[in-house]
């Protein structure tokens, strides 16, 4: 199976990627962390169950996977896993889904 990543997930990967390396003054810190979350694509494209089922907070087929803070939201699609986006765990996930 393979991966494919939403413009909005790729839009939370480069505010992800700002805000770090701000906060920390440190641009190895900040592609460290994108490059951790990243990895875990292709984790999700060869095991794409692996992780939590949120059908019942976003709809069906949607699932997350934590890395570190962050949460990574994808569904699969047509053998493919879609990464819809990536947000920090302390947000409110069902508001940015509509739900």
């Amino acid at each position: 199976m393979t991966h494919r990543v939403a413009h909005r997930a790729e839009a939370d990967l480069d505010d992800i990627w700002l805000y770090v390396a701000k906060e920390t003054g440190s641009i190895e810190i900040a592609n460290r962390l994108i490059d951790t979350i990243t990895d875990r694509f292709f984790t999700l494209a060869r095991f794409p169950c692996i992780r939590r089922s949120r059908e019942e907070d976003f709809g069906p087929g949607y699932r997350s996977f934590p890395v570190g803070e962050y949460v990574i939201v994808y569904c699969v699609e047509n053998e493919e896993v879609l990464v819809l986006r990536v947000v920090h765990g302390r947000r409110q996930l069902e508001v940015l889904f509509g739900h």
